[in-house]
């Protein structure tokens, strides 16, 4: 059992305020307690705050090259700990231990070094006309990052901020505090200067409402749901500060007559039940052909079969368990909804998958005959779920896209490369990924819509952390 009862500010570790409350972190797989950790108050928050104020000066003054160094030295020290990043992951959310270190932990020592890359070459002024445009570090930020992919969020929104000379406050998901704890010690370890990064668990309502609201606080950085974006801004509202707002999406995966079905299908669904579709970008709406329907449901039927699924630290398991109560009860409810609405259970369906009796396991579950006006098609699931939609031409396809409340990121797969571009220009989505490429973190990210605004990765993302100044002489 372990018991995280501290928080990480001033440069050290210290005991929350009074008042706060408490919470056991849960096995996912066998919903028992394995471990405890204490929750901050209003009043840890405006401690974490100060710190991050008073470091600011120093911190937003220092070289280009005291920023590298620093980053250079957290790299160094996240390297020596990744082995034990993934088991954390592993145990805290249930991802499977194969998915923890070939994804889970490295993603975030990709998004380091790739902020580190933009560092060496981002121009923080340049000449225009009879003016100097800088570009200077909007001042604190506070960062509350989510607990699916948590390493990549806490690194893609870290890394950025010091590099810009922010000072920050990280509020990372109390669902998945194993890794945090580690990355903060990751940093202390580098010899982050004292204030410059700051650590704080608590619940959205109270440290996040705390933190969305202070004065102090120049910026928030959110990934997490629509919900959760929307009250974050409307706290940040009266103080005027920036909000960057990475949420929710119901991605579509646009397969055109002339893809390669088997293999369009196949890519689609491992793609949607990776994380066991805890995953913002999953491709959970298959648009097909009305023509190639039935083969389609077929082939996502087998795929979604195979997919073994069991306990985290079984290197054979593809997929583990939803990683906390009240999000595989919503998922329970989303395919129950989906069975009322009229839509076919190709695969999977209501409960645990055979043979498991514990765990908050779903089944990878494919539905057909889905039409873009059910539920199961237009709310956000966040788990194995997928629906197959057909479409009788390519323009009905765009416009069963487009018909979402997200745009968040869309997906294309097509024999023919240009006609696939053409299609993802008229896709209003913040990425276009076609025939199975890979995430690029040198491009920018984020959505249109109710998927949030701003971006994250590359030049983009760093320059959110930024205010532009004109000096004229």
């Amino acid at each position: 059992m372990k018991s995280i009862d501290t928080f990480y500010s001033e440069g050290r570790w210290v005991a929350p305020c009074p008042g706060g409350s408490h919470m056991d972190i849960i096995d996912p797989a066998t919903e028992t307690s394995i471990g405890r950790l204490t929750l901050g108050s209003a009043q840890d928050a405006d401690r974490a705050v100060a710190a991050a104020r008073a470091a600011f000066p120093a911190w937003s003054e220092s070289t280009r090259e005291a920023r590298i160094a620093l980053l250079e030295r957290i790299i160094a020290c996240y390297r020596e700990r990744i082995e034990e990043i993934a088991h954390a992951v592993c145990a805290e959310i249930g991802a499977p231990i194969a998915l923890s270190k070939a994804l889970q932990a490295p993603i975030g020592l990709a998004q380091l070094q790739a902020a580190l890359d933009t560092l060496r070459t981002f121009e923080f002024s340049e000449t225009r006309g009879k003016s100097e445009v800088r570009r200077e570090a909007i001042g604190v930020a506070a960062l509350i990052t989510p607990w699916n992919w948590p390493l990549n969020q806490i690194a893609a929104k870290v890394a950025p901020a010091l590099a810009a000379g922010c000072t920050v406050v990280l509020k990372p998901s109390e669902i998945a505090p194993l890794d945090a704890v580690i990355f903060a010690e990751i940093m202390h370890a580098a010899d982050t200067p004292p204030g410059v990064f700051n650590m704080i668990f608590g619940e959205g309502r109270v440290v996040g409402e705390r933190l969305s609201s202070h004065p102090d606080v120049d910026m928030v950085s959110i990934t997490g749901s629509t919900r959760a974006g929307v009250e974050v801004a409307v706290s940040a509202a009266p103080t005027v500060k920036r909000v960057a707002q990475e949420l929710g999406g119901k991605s579509p995966l646009l397969i055109l007559d002339d893809a390669d079905l088997q293999s369009a299908v196949t890519a689609g669904v491992t793609q949607c039940m990776t994380n066991s579709g805890q995953t913002c970008i999953a491709p959970t709406r298959m648009l097909v052909p009305r023509a190639r329907h039935d083969d389609a449901v077929r082939i996502a039927a087998a795929v979604a079969n195979a997919i073994t699924v069991g306990a985290p630290g079984d290197p054979a398991t593809k997929m583990g368990p939803i990683s906390n109560r009240a999000q595989y009860e919503k998922v329970q409810r989303m395919i129950g909804a989906g069975i009322e609405e009229g839509a076919r259970v190709a695969a999977g369906g209501p409960g645990r998958p055979p043979g498991i009796e514990r765990g908050f396991y779903a089944r990878p579950t494919i539905f057909a005959d889905v039409h873009n006006g059910m539920a199961i098609a237009r709310e956000e699931v966040f788990g194995p779920v997928l629906v197959i939609i057909p479409y009788d031409s390519e323009a009905e396809a765009i416009d069963i896209a487009n018909d979402s409340v997200y745009g968040l990121c869309a997906y294309v797969a097509s024999s023919d490369i240009a006609r696939a571009r053409r299609v993802a220009g008229k896709l209003r989505a913040g990425s276009v990924r076609i025939n199975g490429a890979m995430l690029d973190i040198t491009a920018p990210f984020g959505g249109y819509k109710s998927s949030g605004n701003g971006r994250e990765y590359g030049p983009e993302g760093l320059a959110e952390f930024l205010e532009c100044k004109s000096v004229t002489a």
